[in-house]
């Protein structure tokens, strides 16, 4: 019945076909467009953190991490601020106090968020005027620093007084329990060698470990004055102390000879009176024949003392 039939093929060129994927593209380009173009109001969440908070309050864990921005602006734009959403950093130094709270006032720091976000807030507002964030009060304390700064000089040179550090004790907050445990600081370590003249720097205080702690400071200042220095020698008499009523006691040798360092601007001021060298009778026990002998004074600016001999043979006659 159908074999007479002959069914015509339909043929669609490519031609057409590109032209009505090109027209309906361009349809839909204008349409996004045209409904980019539309203002609308919507509400974005930007990402906050927090700088500068004072360093003798700690702020709640439970702070907000996002900040709710209504914006009235075109299409575009907020799909732009949805898609790559820009980050805030709240300066909490600027923040006042009110009922033990730490609070940011949006209006009254509009600039430096205008700046971080790139949006003009005639067409955008933040929900709520004021950020309050609660805090916990720390403890502060003044806490001593020690230098860990170790110094080589030349040959020839030395200092008479230690480092010196600037500020030597920093202010330092935290909870209560670590506060109060905290006894003193270092420095990190420091090491100069072959030094010749005076030396200073700064030097960072070690941290490490205190991470419960804020630190008002740092770094802080060292320094140290550094002289020649040279070598000198006195003979001085050995005395004995504590020799009992009716002893005689004859000693070898009944001098010895001290040896020191001095700066060259001091020198001439050493002299055999400003030392004394002792023995302790009261040292001896039963059996020996030599006491050992000490150095007991010297000047305050000389250093690296030593004696010719240290051993004192004696003999006590009765």
């Amino acid at each position: 019945m159908f074999k007479n039939i002959k069914f015509k093929r339909v043929s669609i060129k490519r031609s057409s076909l590109e032209t009505f994927g090109f027209f309906l593209l361009f349809s839909s380009f204008i349409w996004i467009s045209v409904q980019f173009a539309k203002e609308y109001t919507q509400i974005i969440d930007i990402p906050v953190s927090y700088v500068n908070i004072p360093l003798d309050k700690s702020i709640s864990k439970e702070r907000p991490e996002n900040l709710k921005l209504r914006i009235q602006d075109k299409g575009f734009a907020i799909w732009y601020y949805q898609i790559f959403r820009p980050k805030v950093e709240l300066d909490l130094g600027k923040a006042s106090i009110q009922n033990g709270a730490l609070v940011y006032n949006f209006e009254a720091n509009r600039e430096s968020l205008e700046d971080q976000v790139n949006i003009n807030f005639e067409k955008a507002r933040f929900i709520k005027d004021n950020l309050l964030i609660e805090y916990q009060p720390k403890k502060e304390k003044k806490v001593k620093l020690n230098p860990r700064i170790n110094l080589s000089y030349a040959v020839g040179y030395s200092a008479n007084e230690s480092v010196k550090l600037n500020p030597d004790s920093i202010k330092v907050s935290g909870p209560e329990g670590i506060i109060d445990t905290l006894k003193n600081l270092n420095t990190v370590y420091l090491k100069i060698n072959n030094i010749k003249s005076n030396v200073s720097g700064t030097v960072k205080v070690d941290t490490s470990n205190l991470g419960m702690l804020s630190f008002y400071t740092t770094e802080v200042a060292y320094s140290q004055e550094v002289e020649k220095f040279t070598e000198g020698s006195v003979t001085v008499p050995v005395e004995i102390k504590n020799l009992p009523e009716n002893t005689n006691i004859s000693i070898f040798p009944k001098q010895v000879i001290v040896y020191f360092q001095v700066n060259l601007r001091q020198y001439e001021m050493v002299e055999a009176e400003n030392f004394r060298v002792v023995c302790d009778f009261n040292d001896i026990d039963e059996g020996d024949d030599f006491i050992i002998a000490s150095i007991v004074k010297s000047p305050s600016f000389v250093r690296n003392l030593r004696l010719n001999e240290r051993k004192i043979q004696f003999v006590i006659k009765r």
